[in-house]
């Protein structure tokens, strides 16, 4: 883990995402398909390659119908 705030918010994200998949059994294809964003996108958001915007967290999030933006005290 890193001391950068920005980086511990994604890193928790991803976490949260990772975690939403594997309770709901649910595939990255599969999630895509409910979300409207692509595969890559979040298969990057799980790697830790990006850091997903508003927009996408929005967009998994209701496909999920859970929360996964970790909140301030990240």
């Amino acid at each position: 883990m890193t001391d950068h705030h920005g980086a511990k918010v994604a890193q928790a994200l991803a976490l949260a995402l990772a975690s939403a998949l594997e309770t709901e059994g649910m595939s990255v294809a599969a999630l895509s398909r409910l979300s409207g964003v692509s595969r890559l996108t979040i298969s990057n958001v799980l790697e830790g390659r990006v850091w997903p915007d508003l927009l996408t967290v929005a967009s998994l999030e209701r496909a999920l119908d859970r929360d996964l933006w970790p909140g301030r005290n990240v």
